[in-house]
């Protein structure tokens, strides 16, 4: 029973949270190995976890606390690529690939606490309240967080960015 109940979970739960923690993170490899590793500590705990009353944000949880580990092994190495002289290929300006790069870098260069943020309500959907549940803070810093990091990424970005749908995810643009 405990094995399908988790395969049940698994398999109802990962395509949305690889979107998420995609969102969250900034990079597709980061938030699938970091997904991966966080289903497999649920699975250990499964008898606890399956009895929480999200045991989704519990996985989205230990995932980002994990790609948070990543990213500081990364800026290290990052930095010694940078002094080896190594530099990214050229990309041609207006493509989709560079939008997707340019949004990913703004996200990048915010602080963690306002990206996860950002990402929990606009992308994921939830309200302020289940924010401030899952990230442990208060709904007024929630706002505070929103607010920030939307005119952060608007500065990233600069005033001429073509859609203000980075902006807003969650929301539909005309």
């Amino acid at each position: 029973m405990e094995i399908e109940s988790f395969d049940e979970f698994y398999l109802g739960t990962r395509a949305t949270l690889l979107g998420q923690l995609t969102a969250m993170t900034a990079d597709p490899e980061v938030a699938k190995e970091v997904l991966q590793e966080a289903y497999a500590q649920a699975w250990q705990r499964w008898s606890r976890v399956s009895r929480l009353d999200d045991p989704t944000a519990w996985v989205r949880t230990v995932a980002w606390r994990r790609s948070v580990s990543v990213f500081r092994r990364r800026m290290v190495a990052d930095r010694f690529l940078r002094t080896v002289g190594r530099t990214r290929a050229e990309i041609s300006p207006g493509s989709p690939l560079e939008e997707m790069l340019d949004v990913r870098a703004a996200l990048r260069l915010l602080p963690d606490a306002h990206r996860r943020t950002l990402v929990l309500h606009d992308l994921c959907g939830l309200t302020m309240e289940q924010v401030a549940d899952e990230t442990g803070v208060s709904v007024g810093t929630v706002k505070s967080r929103l607010s920030r990091g939307r005119d952060a990424l608007r500065a990233h970005l600069g005033s001429g960015y073509r859609s203000e749908d980075v902006i807003r995810f969650g929301e539909e643009t005309t």
